[in-house]
């Protein structure tokens, strides 16, 4: 699902198009007989009820002002039968004959629904509204979502039901639990079947923490939810595994940021360490709004008994509190401060490689982009783990893993939305839009490896990355692995294929430390 014209990524339009594109995911998933069919539909279902109530409160209204009679008289209607339907399958099972049609009729009338909306009433609405209104709505919308029923209703919106859940949030998180049904502990797992059984063990894992939506929430709501790593630990508590990986030393110090005050730099050395050793800057990701260095611990554990370097890890401002280019300075300040101060680390400034995960797999050659313009001494070798690398909506991979788990399309514009709330010019600026980068510039990079997974929806840009590089004359390697989601770098505990990919990590900065 697109839009045939340009958006934000908080505008209204471009969030409704996002939840669009989850829905018909999940409908190819249904239409496949692929994965967990009574889990889909009660995602489709938990989807639809948010998405109609915010529709409904939100934007109809306003139609009606604009003078958009028809429209808006159509699209309840259509919300109608949608509810209508979904009532049908909330009481029905899998495989009996009025389940089916159910869901062969719901497929059909949403798919109108969105065609509709995306052609021809979207397009008219921003052309009637202003585009300048529409982050606005957008705010609006996500606003709606929090108060919104989680269960079909088949007629007018009711009253809330999320927005309980939102306020207890607060609290212990068992309290919030208790409020969930077992439709809402189910809606944040991955039911398309393509994950291998390790992998859904980790997605299924975090799904049972209850979490709600990411991308509806506020920022300060968001990171009180269990991020990525708490699944890993249920995890590994679950098989008795010990944890975390043993390294020889864990050191916070803090350090100047790029804006007059001090950030925190994490600081592995591996056991025995007999200096002076190469160093790693390893970046995390969380979209610059979510998650810090706690969160990715475990991936520099790993790297740091993997090659036997000191890896140090810097914990940026996030947005929205500093949008961009606040995460990318501090960063850049980190490194140079490493630069300067690797001997008192026991490390060797000449021996210094740098990488990340997700937008942590973005600032890195962001880094190197500005040390590059500056006349600087790069990293020996860089290593990108399924990066970002454009601010647009880009490849295939924003179709089919749409619906994908930790990261969806509409968590990646959530983030977007909040890291360049005031300055959207950001988006097209070179340290996040790799893919612009010219020919000249990608040659001057250090060996670089790109990993990228199956279910994943910036799979498809970080390939392209690693494609431009390649086509530049650029020393690259292209890791893609199937069967496992955006965020399994740092799971190698209970993930064969995370500690592989942290092998493969580890590989590619020892070749080049050796020199």
């Amino acid at each position: 699902m697109a839009l045939s014209y340009p958006t934000q990524p908080g505008d209204i339009d471009h969030l409704i198009a996002d939840d669009h594109a989850v829905v018909e995911r999940q409908f190819q998933h249904l239409e496949a007989g692929r994965g967990n069919r009574a889990v889909l539909v009660k995602q489709v279902s938990f989807e639809l009820a948010l998405h109609a109530f915010a529709e409904e409160t939100v934007l109809y209204p306003i139609w009606l002002e604009l003078g958009m009679r028809d429209e808006n008289a159509d699209a309840r209607d259509e919300h109608g039968d949608i509810k209508e339907l979904l009532v049908t399958l909330e009481h029905g099972e899998p495989g009996d004959a009025d389940y089916e049609k159910a869901i062969t009729d719901l497929i059909a009338i949403t798919r109108h629904h969105v065609h509709d909306e995306e052609d021809e009433e979207l397009p008219e609405f921003r052309q009637k509204v202003g585009a300048e209104r529409m982050a606005q709505l957008g705010k609006e919308f996500l606003a709606a979502k929090r108060k919104a029923p989680t269960r079909p209703h088949p007629h007018a919106p009711d009253g809330g039901g999320i927005e309980k859940v939102v306020g207890a949030l607060a609290k212990p998180l068992d309290h919030a639990r208790d409020l969930l049904s077992k439709t809402q502990l189910q809606v944040g797992t991955d039911a398309s079947g393509i994950l291998d059984p390790q992998a859904q063990a980790i997605v299924d894992a975090h799904a049972s923490f209850g979490p709600l939506p990411f991308e509806i929430l506020t920022p300060e709501l968001a990171r009180k939810q269990p991020g990525p790593d708490a699944a890993v630990k249920k995890v590994m508590e679950e098989r008795g595994i010990e944890g975390p990986e043993h390294v020889g030393s864990v050191e916070d110090l803090r350090i100047p940021d790029a804006a007059g005050g001090e950030q925190t730099l994490r600081v592995y050395t591996p056991a025995g360490a007999a200096g002076p050793l190469p160093v790693i800057m390893w970046i995390h990701g969380g979209g610059w709004v979510l998650f810090d260095i706690d969160t990715y611990d475990a991936s520099c554990r790993g790297l740091c008994n993997r090659t036997g370097a000191i890896v140090v890890s810097p914990d940026y401002r996030r947005a929205p509190e500093a949008v961009f280019p606040a995460s990318h300075d501090d960063v850049l300040a980190a490194y140079r401060w490493v630069v300067e101060h690797a001997a008192q680390l026991g490390g060797d400034a000449s021996r210094i490689g740098i990488g990340g995960e997700s937008v942590g797999g973005n600032m890195a050659p962001a880094t190197i982009l500005q040390l590059l313009q500056s006349g600087e001494p790069l990293p020996v070798a860089e290593v990108c783990v399924y990066p970002l690398t454009t601010g647009e909506q880009f490849g295939e991979s924003m179709e089919d893993a749409a619906d994908g788990r930790p990261l969806n399309r509409p968590l990646l514009s959530w983030m977007a939305m909040h890291a360049f709330e005031g300055v959207p010019e950001g988006a097209k600026d070179p340290r996040i839009d790799l893919l612009s980068w010219p020919q000249e510039t990608l040659r001057q990079l250090p060996p670089t490896l790109v990993i990228t997974d199956e279910r994943d929806v910036l799979r498809s840009q970080g390939q392209q990355f690693a494609e431009d590089l390649r086509a530049a004359g650029g020393d690259v390697t292209l890791l893609h692995v199937d069967g496992v989601m955006h965020e399994f770098f740092g799971a190698a505990a209970v993930l064969d294929k995370a500690a592989e990919a942290q092998q493969a990590a580890a590989d590619h900065f020892t070749r080049a430390f050796a020199g």
